[in-house]
């Protein structure tokens, strides 16, 4: 099969187009042929050597696939060869073909395209367990979205907003903020322009808001712990800014704040498994219903994942790049 793989540490450019032998399925795992995959930061941060391969995974890159099962351990699992499903994987999504856990397989939402599924799964997964799991945001609470046109921020934003949330979030740009209310926030923050903290107390009469979705961390942290709201929590999914911050810890203390984190990708099969079970039960009806739609920023093929790499880098994009195969 073709398959893109890392021929060196560095820049997009080592990024290769190659031949490998088609991964085999073991129990309790598909084999999916590949008709699209998303790019996401991780990818990059694998390209760059700073996010090791889990043991036993795929070395190729790639974490969220769409496709036609074509084999596997299919017993029992509602799953059949032909069936178009996506999945989020460990690696290996840069190919011709991949496999992927059972469990975080699922099947296509009605109505989308196998690339508009293959822009589902590692964000998704990562919102859902970030937001709603480790946070807690309960149905009529507020959440800040930094980063909000990245995949990550365009679905948080969404799914909140569908699940009844008020929703802020920054971005860089006026366009990017203009961008971010479309999606459903109530009010872009242009973080280049304005101070954050400042904008969202006064959209919460000085409250603050509950729950803060941040992929920056490093300096800002002292500034989300002064825009959070009492019993506010604060969840980390990357170190965009850096992984040393200092704060004030009299607040955590005096305000009942949590300050939590995870990153997906060494959770076990079981744990992911169970975040797709709550994505097809609350999100999926979401996505058939059109009350929240895939963004796709821009679509390359496999050969010119260099590109998409270079995209991703530049952040320019608003939603998902995507790789197409099929």
């Amino acid at each position: 099969m073709r398959a893109i793989e890392i021929s060196s540490y560095g820049s997009p450019e080592v990024l290769k187009l190659c031949e490998r032998e088609q991964p085999v399925p073991g129990k309790g795992e598909l084999l999916i042929k590949v008709h699209a995959a998303g790019v996401n930061r991780p990818d990059v941060l694998q390209r760059l050597g700073y996010y090791p391969v889990p043991p036993g995974a795929s070395d190729l890159p790639g974490l969220e696939v769409a496709g036609e099962v074509v084999a596997g351990d299919l017993d029992g699992t509602g799953f059949d060869v032909g069936d178009s499903v996506c999945a989020l994987v460990q690696g290996g999504g840069y190919a011709e073909y991949c496999v992927a856990p059972v469990g975080q397989c699922l099947p296509i939402p009605d109505g989308l395209s196998m690339l508009e599924a293959a822009s589902l799964p590692e964000t998704y997964f990562t919102v859902w367990s970030n937001v709603f799991d480790r946070a807690g945001l309960l149905s009529g609470e507020t959440l800040l979205v930094q980063g909000g046109t990245s995949g990550i921020g365009v679905a948080a934003i969404q799914i909140a907003r569908a699940m009844g949330n008020r929703v802020f979030a920054t971005a860089g740009s006026e366009e990017k903020c203009r961008a971010t209310e479309a999606l459903g926030a109530e009010r872009g923050i242009n973080y280049k322009t304005e101070a954050f903290p400042e904008v969202v107390k006064e959209l919460t009469a000085g409250k603050g808001v509950d729950v803060i979705l941040d992929m920056v961390a490093g300096n800002y942290l002292p500034l989300e712990i002064n825009t959070l709201a009492d019993d506010g929590r604060l969840v980390i999914i990357a170190l965009l800014g850096g992984a040393k911050s200092e704060i004030d810890l009299g607040q955590v203390l005096r305000r009942r704040l949590t300050i939590t984190g995870s990153t997906l990708r060494p959770r076990s099969v079981e744990f992911k498994a169970k975040i797709a079970l709550r994505l097809r039960e609350y999100v999926w009806p979401l996505l058939k219903n059109k009350k929240i739609i895939p963004v796709i920023h821009h679509v390359f093929s496999l050969e010119q994942a260099a590109q998409a790499h270079a995209m991703m880098e530049s952040g320019q994009h608003i939603g998902k790049i995507m790789l197409q195969l099929i």
